[in-house]
């Protein structure tokens, strides 16, 4: 859950002030040199302060942290570099792989989620959607140990007071035996469990539906549902609404994006106004708002109020958009399609998980050192894609992983080239003969710029694509990698600098 709005219950997660504009911000600042003394002092005195006054003196020693964590003060201060746009936000989202998921997780837990639905009047689908958005259904819960992030943040740069209520709060459900101090972890800001609430929503919302005596959110699919559906509900959430409709706009239709403005359904027929297969609007939602989350040559809606309880749970229109249409997505059973009938106003669209894997997967067989092929593109494997692109003449570099880009990396670009992988403890040649130079060196590391396509041929020289020639590896300056081939045929290069 991650809000821009800072309450006694708001959620809120590592995309603090995230905005999803495409507008580029400050990259990743350094992390701080933090005072393990003045933290002590700091410790001091929040333990004796009004907010540490339900907990007892035993959980906060215990659980005091010995150092602060720096790297939760650099993320609390980060905006990242390359921002999404909305069909980037949703295509990573709201993939075949999380429909699939979801419904696989809706016939395992079909029975409780009847249960949760006549309890709260929340459809279950609309929890799943939650669920997946979240945490993948489970399968992402986040490593930071929640104690050393909230006391960290609670004692160093902004929004001190919220961090220690938050941090209080997280002693307290220790404290109560809900959650074990082993399955404390979550995101840098303190949210966790299966459907990351943070410590004060968890102990304002959440609820013991397997009848365990715990409310535990992290090992308990049923509390952590049953949870999301009390949080759902205790918003606004309108049992048998729908959350709104994808629609099509008449020609020359001109509107502003404003979901607050809700009329009803007959004033938007009248505008002409219908679902974006053509059928007319149905009648079984109260009022909406239209929503224009790309202006109005996109995608459009017309969303209700249990849109804005998705929007509740995390204020970001396009965090609602994802939990409306992967809900939709698990209703229907369907993972064939999972775009809008309208397309989005672009030639570039975003891409899969599995694409995005793809990609991590091409940038490392060409050299990159971007990690792990994990499906997130994160900062090291945008800026190897800048690299990339600019190696192969790609113009903006932008770092973008979208359509074009992978294509780029897996098909060799729009020439149908094939992007081939350097072979062990060699280096990309150009089509000069010389050894490629490398990469200036930046927060990754040094990077190879592969200038040409290249093959290993079956001896220890190379065949240089752009001429046909043999070329015999350089031995001066030359950059060595170690091949890693997992089980599934997949090769990682790691650099070995020479001499070590």
């Amino acid at each position: 859950m991650r809000l821009n709005k800072l309450s006694s219950v708001s959620l809120l997660t590592a995309a603090i002030g995230l905005s999803l504009a495409s507008t580029a911000q400050a990259a990743r600042p350094p992390a701080p040199d933090l005072s393990n003394s003045e933290f002590q002092q700091c410790l001091d005195g929040l333990k004796n302060s009004s907010k540490f006054s339900g907990v007892d003196s035993y959980t906060f020693n215990n659980y005091r942290p010995s150092q602060p964590d720096p790297s939760v003060i650099q993320s609390l201060n980060y905006q990242p570099e390359f921002q999404k746009d909305v069909w980037d936000y949703l295509s990573a989202l709201v993939d075949k792989e999380r429909v699939e998921d979801g419904i696989r997780a809706k016939r395992q837990w079909g029975d409780t989620l009847r249960q949760i639905e006549s309890r709260y009047g929340v459809k279950p689908e609309h929890v799943l959607g939650v669920w997946g958005v979240e945490s993948n259904f489970g399968q992402t819960l986040g490593k930071k140990p929640l104690f050393e992030s909230l006391a960290t943040l609670s004692c160093f740069d902004r929004r001190q007071s919220y961090f220690q209520g938050e941090f209080a709060n997280a002693l307290k459900i220790v404290q109560n035996g809900d959650i074990a101090p082993s399955d404390m972890t979550g995101s840098w800001a303190g949210a966790f469990g299966q459907t990351q609430f943070m410590p004060s929503t968890f102990l304002e919302l959440a609820v013991d539906f397997d009848g365990d005596g715990r409310r535990d959110l992290v090992n308990s699919v049923p509390d952590a549902l049953a949870s999301t559906a009390n949080f759902l509900d205790k918003r606004g959430y309108r049992t048998g609404e729908p959350w709104g409709y994808e629609v099509k706009l008449p020609s020359g239709y001109s509107a502003a994006s404003d979901r607050k403005n809700k009329k009803s359904m007959s004033y938007w027929r009248g505008q002409g106004l219908t679902l974006a297969n053509g059928s007319p609007l149905p009648s079984n939602l109260d009022s909406a708002g239209l929503l224009l989350p790309a202006g109005s040559n996109g995608p459009a809606f017309l969303v209700g109020k249990n849109f804005d309880t998705f929007y509740s749970y995390n204020a970001s229109e396009n965090y609602a958009l994802a939990i409306a249409h992967l809900s939709d997505l698990i209703t229907r059973e369907d993972s064939s399609k999972t775009d809008f009938i309208t397309a989005w106003p672009t030639d570039d669209p975003g891409i899969s998980r599995q694409q995005a894997r793809d990609i991590q997967q091409g940038l490392l067989n060409a050299g990159y050192d971007i990690g792990e092929v994990d499906g997130i593109i994160g900062d090291n494997t945008r800026t190897a894609i800048q690299q990339y692109q600019t190696s192969r003449g790609v113009f903006p570099a932008d770092g973008r992983a979208g359509q074009r880009f992978y294509r780029l990396i897996t098909q060799g670009g729009v020439q149908g080239n094939t992007i081939s992988r350097p072979t062990q403890y060699s280096q990309p040649v150009n089509s000069q003969n010389q050894p490629s130079t490398s990469a200036p060196a930046d927060r990754m590391g040094q990077l190879i710029e592969q200038q040409t396509t290249i093959t290993p041929s079956r001896s220890n020289k190379f065949t240089d694509q752009a001429t046909g020639q043999a070329v015999e590896p350089s031995t001066t300056n030359r950059v060595r990698y170690r091949r890693i081939t997992d089980a599934n045929g997949n090769i990682r290069l790691v650099r070995i600098d020479e001499g070590s």
